[in-house]
């Protein structure tokens, strides 16, 4: 390898299983160069990151001076959103709550984060932790990642943010020498954006700084958009429809950015217009097709009240006396830190939360625990949310065509023979999504953020009273994200769905929604309720 060379790739090639997915590569990352890998969404960014990770495979091509050297070997580790969705199945799987008669915690953070610190392994999660578990607080890497105060909560009661940081700092203390961060921003509050930033400042600043041509810990950043970003970054890989189309200096990616987007704004506005006109003939064949028992007008002034709601587990409060009415019509954003509570608010409506049936919350007029069966509530909802994603990448072998007709169903996966006019509509929604042509593919090849896309379609394809968005733009490129908001702002104008958002970034905020629901977690009342 050359002198400084940490990554040297030459007329390779990137495959899996399923074959090739990036057909040429050239790249070299030097010592001293903090490197950003971006591109939209299936557009190989990921097959890339992924075969970093030694999770694909980098093959030379049939040439005399094809190569592939790194001095990482093995010791590289990823942090993701795939890699915080596969988390939460591994403790869904280990879940003892039925035998032990008690909701099981599960694991803890500082259980997890013990794991690669010589402590036993998930299946042997009742085995005493090592010695350093005890001090975990004091550690730089726990402190960097700003996860001392949650170290002894179950994973599974983490906000998504908490269960990534986590995983951060879990990956710093395994001693690999590359990390892969993987969209790290998507979620996180304020703060977690800051503590975030602050981490790639610290560690990048080690890696440029290092005499040696092997730092102690190197990071690649991998972002959907070009928004936030370090500072510290010198250098950008972007990969497009499976190649590399830029390789170089951040400031000349900036240059190259700076000309595609005036060239965009100028049909920036046609295209949202066509788009828009689009979904609405689209969303007018679908309501047709759709029972008319869900789109009457004779629904309840309130679609969701909640009268001095208090959900927590142990001495852990997370919603305190909390009241809250939805009307009709009313478009809500919900904002909060992480682990304020938002993502279990949410669960008392969709019923994943069995607290819901000790407290006193209505749906459409009616209590909940008053005779009303699962499907009588989700048949009203559309869902889009990260345990969703999770729920849904279970059956991810399900065609993208049977994937939004199980919109229809509510159910995750399909399970009836489909019918022509379903098959229509399904097609003409993913034409709209930009999936046409790509109807039998099968869900679980697709990169996250188009898995993300397809299931917001899902969602919306019923045209139900509340459309419930918990972050729902994590992991899209942004024309996928740009596509998606108008769809929301496009379906909220209809007059039939009240849209109930959750997102920390406040360019995602839509027109529509005058209402804000403002969770404080360390305050008394934990919330605030503003109409503007």
């Amino acid at each position: 390898m050359k002198e400084n060379s940490l990554i040297q790739i030459k007329n390779c090639r990137v495959q899996d299983l399923h074959g090739t997915k990036i057909a040429s590569l050239d790249w070299e990352m030097r010592a001293g160069e903090a490197w950003l890998v971006i591109g939209p969404n299936g557009g190989g960014k990921a097959d890339f990151l992924r075969a970093l990770a030694g999770e694909k495979q980098i093959l030379p091509n049939v040439s005399s001076d094809a190569l592939y050297e790194t001095i990482f070997s093995d010791s590289v580790e990823i942090v993701s959103l795939e890699r915080a969705a596969s988390l939460i199945q591994e403790e869904r799987d280990l879940d003892e709550s039925e035998y032990l008669n008690k909701i099981d915690e599960g694991r803890t953070g500082r259980r997890f984060i013990c794991e690669v610190l010589g402590g036993p392994d998930a299946k042997h999660r009742n085995l005493p932790l090592p010695a350093i578990a005890g001090r975990l607080e004091t550690l730089p890497e726990v402190k960097l990642c700003g996860v001392e105060k949650i170290l002894d909560r179950g994973l599974k009661f983490m906000s998504t943010g908490e269960i990534r940081r986590t995983l951060l700092c879990r990956a710093l203390l395994s001693g690999k020498k590359l990390l892969i961060l993987s969209d790290p921003f998507a979620g996180l509050d304020a703060q977690s954006r800051s503590i975030l930033l602050e981490f790639f400042k610290t560690i990048v600043g080690k890696q440029k700084n290092s005499s040696s041509s092997e730092p102690r810990t190197t990071i690649i950043l991998g972002m959907e958009r070009y928004h936030e970003i370090p500072e510290t970054i010198t250098n950008v890989l972007e990969f497009s429809e499976g190649k590399v189309s830029f390789s170089g200096l951040k400031g000349d990616y900036e240059k190259l950015l700076s000309e595609r987007n005036e060239k965009k704004a100028i049909s920036r506005e046609s295209e949202k217009t066509a788009f828009v006109s689009e979904l609405k003939e689209i969303q007018s064949e679908g309501s047709k097709f759709l029972d008319n028992a869900q789109n009457d007008c004779n629904r309840p002034a309130s679609l969701v009240k909640m009268v001095n709601v208090n959900v927590g587990w142990d001495d852990h409060r997370v919603l305190r006396d909390f009241n809250w009415d939805v009307k009709k019509g009313e478009h809500w954003l919900i904002r909060g830190p992480n682990g304020s509570g938002k993502t279990t608010l949410l669960e008392l409506i969709t019923g994943d939360n069995h607290q819901v049936f000790s407290n006193e919350v209505y749906l459409f007029g009616k209590k909940r625990g008053s005779g009303e069966t699962i499907w009588d509530i989700k048949k009203n909802l559309g869902i889009v949310s990260y345990r969703w994603h999770v729920e849904y990448r279970m059956v991810g072998g399900t065609d993208l065509e049977s994937v939004i007709i199980s919109g229809f169903k509510d159910s995750i996966g399909l399970y009836e023979q489909k019918t022509d006019v379903e098959i229509q509509i399904a097609r003409k929604w993913l034409r709209l999504g930009g999936f046409e042509g790509r109807e039998k593919e099968s869900f679980g090849k697709l990169s996250y953020g188009e898995q993300r896309a397809v299931l917001i379609l899902r969602a919306a394809v019923k045209n139900p009273k509340i459309l419930i968005l918990d972050e729902p733009c994590h992991g899209l490129d942004e024309n996928y994200r740009q596509k998606i908001l108008d769809l929301i702002e496009t379906v909220a104008e209809t007059g039939t769905t009240t849209i109930l958002h959750v997102t920390h970034d406040p360019s995602e905020v839509l027109p529509c929604e005058k209402h804000i629901l403002e969770l404080r977690p360390d305050e008394n009342p934990m919330y605030k309720i503003i109409s503007q």
